[in-house]
């Protein structure tokens, strides 16, 4: 059996298929700079092999949204963009970070796809990458429920629905044994208001130790989800 190594980035996304991203600590410049062909894309089948989370790395403050997801012969095409907001800049960090895409017309879920991504920078750079995800082969996942899905052997998607402007963030994730793995979601603020719908809300996770491909995952901390294990699809 394959082991796995498991220490935390973490990145969440928000938004019904999609969230929101960024670039450099000075904001946004205008549009038309330069294209970057360097563009580092993961990927993981979710809820089932009914969405796909996109991994690319930015700011932590200024996530990607998607832009547009259609399929050209054969091959899923995502158009990824970083927004600030306005008035905001974003932090000059580094993360991995999320986004949800839903599967699009012309594509049978959970078949295997090769991706191609084009992300356009908040402060008007374009970069390019690609991707490919096998058939899924995980269980069923019923709607609204958690879902995980391995990116890489060191890395992993974790699904949660909830409030689209109060997503979980993640404290820690540590490997207790080789086949279980707790993930700790920061405590959020008492005061914090959140919107009334349900949105798919997706933490990017790497964890140091060994670990089993095989693991399941406990959730603990703020947000924590009602009892029971997530397997890693």
């Amino acid at each position: 059996m394959r082991r796995r190594s498991v220490a935390v980035f973490t990145a969440l996304a928000l938004a019904a298929l999609a969230l929101t991203a960024c670039s450099t600590n000075d904001g946004p410049d205008a549009p038309g700079g330069s294209a970057d062909d360097g563009l580092d894309v993961g990927a993981a089948w979710l809820a089932g092999g009914t969405l796909i989370a996109l991994v690319t790395d930015g700011s932590s403050s200024c996530r990607p949204f998607v832009d547009g997801a259609v399929v050209d012969d054969g091959v899923l095409v995502v158009t990824l963009k970083e927004s600030t907001g306005e008035d905001r800049a974003c932090t000059d960090d580094l993360v991995q970070r999320g986004t949800i895409v839903g599967v699009p017309d012309g594509i049978t879920p959970g078949t295997g796809i090769d991706i191609q991504v084009t992300l356009d920078g908040a402060a008007g750079e374009t970069s390019f990458g690609e991707t490919s995800l096998p058939d899924y082969t995980g269980r069923a996942v019923d709607e609204y429920t958690p879902s995980a899905g391995w990116v890489d052997a060191e890395t992993f998607a974790l699904l949660t629905w909830g409030s689209s402007s109060c997503a979980p963030q993640v404290e820690s994730a540590a490997a207790k044994t080789p086949d279980s793995i707790e993930v700790t979601f920061v405590q959020p603020p008492a005061d914090q208001v959140c919107t009334m719908d349900m949105a798919p809300q997706v933490a990017v996770v790497t964890i140091e130790g060994d670990v089993s491909p095989d693991a399941t995952i406990s959730v603990a901390g703020g947000g924590a989800l009602p009892g029971g294990s997530i397997p890693i699809d």
